[in-house]
């Protein structure tokens, strides 16, 4: 049964999560697709320039 608690409490916080949540504005959209293109490309970069320099070495 303990399980089950555990279920419904998890259900439970979902549920007012849920009510919470808004649509963003473009304007949110648009910064925080520019912020996640400009963090994948900075992680590419230092992969690459880790990868350059183990083959130099």
């Amino acid at each position: 049964m303990a399980a089950m608690e555990k279920v419904k409490s998890f259900l439970a916080k979902c549920s007012r999560v849920w009510h919470i949540l808004r649509k963003p504005s473009m304007d949110e959209f648009k910064n925080i697709a520019k912020l996640s293109a400009i963090g994948v490309l900075l992680i590419g970069v230092i992969g690459f320039l880790i990868s350059m320099v183990m083959h130099i070495f």
